[in-house]
């Protein structure tokens, strides 16, 4: 199994700006020290990120929100990319949709994507949507991903593992495993 982390819209509109709030704000110190666990582990992290243009359909739905060149469209300092990091937008729900995403992790052998970020009912459901459409596992640390509300977050993570066989699991558990991996293959 070869994972790679997939960072949905993790961007200052999202998190401080006017689609911001608490429960998109809590999950930032530990999303930080999972994808550091990732890099130290060597697993690929991609950064999808929201850059609509005026006419994207989303905007009949949501207004105007990270649009592209803002500074609302900027991955918030707290998460920003690393040397090594891949990072492409988007202007859809999916992380996938025309970003180029399956031609990377396809190049990099990824067969598994572990999905982390905004929002667990929607952008992270159309991102698992299409993941699972294109023959790739779906590992989701809950801790890593949030909602609008506890009742949206809960119904996400549900329709994920029902749906697409999501493995639903912890932050912590997964450095773990990655980390024994790591030492296991130094024997």
């Amino acid at each position: 199994m070869k994972e790679a982390v997939i960072v949905v819209d993790m961007l200052k509109e999202f998190v401080y700006g006017r689609l911001g709030n608490e429960r998109t704000r809590s999950i930032l110190p530990r999303l930080q020290r999972f994808l550091d666990a990732a890099r130290r582990a060597g697993k690929p992290v991609v950064y999808v990120g929201d850059a609509h243009l005026p006419d994207d359909p989303e905007m009949k739905i949501w207004g105007q929100h990270a649009m592209k060149g803002t500074p609302e469209a900027e991955t918030v300092e707290e998460l920003r990319p690393q040397p090594g990091d891949y990072v492409l937008e988007k202007r859809t729900y999916s992380a996938f949709h025309e970003t180029g995403l399956d031609l990377l992790l396809r190049s990099l052998g990824v067969d598994t994507v572990v999905i982390t970020g905004l929002h667990t009912n929607i952008c992270d459901r159309h991102t698992a949507a299409d993941a699972f459409a294109r023959g790739y596992q779906i590992v989701v640390p809950e801790d890593c991903v949030n909602a609008f509300t506890e009742e949206e977050h809960r119904s996400g993570l549900e329709y994920l593992k029902a749906i697409y066989g999501a493995r639903i699991t912890s932050s912590d558990e997964l450095a773990q495993e990655w980390a024994r991996e790591g030492s296991t293959a130094h024997v």
